[in-house]
């Protein structure tokens, strides 16, 4: 993990003076933890969680707010705020700031959008196929969100199926028994969305 810290920390700004990494991946991926180890190994770098910008109303539907909150004024270099996401409530709560630190992780399904892509330093996808992610969203989360669950899965399907995130990935994480394996991701060459790529090398386990 130190070593993906070191090569993240030392990538030019993506976004003002923030470079943002995206960690995307089908739900239940194990994003969130991962994005939580990566954090602690970059010195306590925010994460900036998804799950706070979406709501029940608008599962995928948050680029606009997410857009308007955080990215412009990150790309600024001035302090954003945002409100979280409430989910039990099901409202929004106070504003939560969010300073322009030298890293920066977005974690949650969609991070990799293309409306995102272009602000990002580096894309991380979570390797690990759909269905076995959501199985293990739906035994994390239990019986009293199987009706959630059934209508998330349909909304993931067409939120991947319209704006893949994959296919743009630098990296590709697998989790192992010795941690996390880092392999090359599928986006070899620059394209009109994906300005800045770079091969990383070899595979390492962090």
């Amino acid at each position: 993990m130190r070593d993906l810290a070191s090569l993240l920390s030392g990538l030019p700004p993506s976004l003002g003076p923030v470079r943002l990494i995206g960690v995307d991946g089908h739900a239940g991926s194990g994003k969130s933890t991962f994005a939580e180890r990566l954090a602690s190994a970059l010195g306590g770098a925010p994460v900036l969680r998804l799950d706070d910008i979406a709501g029940h109303d608008e599962l995928f539907e948050w680029t606009g707010r997410l857009l308007g909150q955080v990215i412009e004024p990150l790309g600024r270099g001035e302090p954003a705020a945002y409100p979280p996401y409430d989910w039990s409530a099901r409202r929004f709560g106070p504003p939560r700031p969010l300073e322009p630190a030298p890293v920066i992780l977005v974690e949650g399904v969609g991070a990799g959008r293309r409306a995102l892509r272009p602000y990002l330093a580096r894309l991380l996808w979570m390797e690990l196929g759909r269905e076995e992610s959501w199985a293990r969203g739906r035994l994390r989360d239990g019986v009293e969100q199987r009706e959630f669950w059934a209508g998330w899965v349909e909304a993931e399907r067409q939120h991947f199926a319209a704006d893949p995130s994959r296919p743009y990935a630098d990296l590709l994480v697998r989790q192992s028994p010795q941690g996390y394996e880092v392999l090359p991701g599928p986006a070899d060459t620059a394209g009109p969305d994906h300005p800045v790529t770079h091969r990383d090398g070899p595979s390492a386990v962090c």
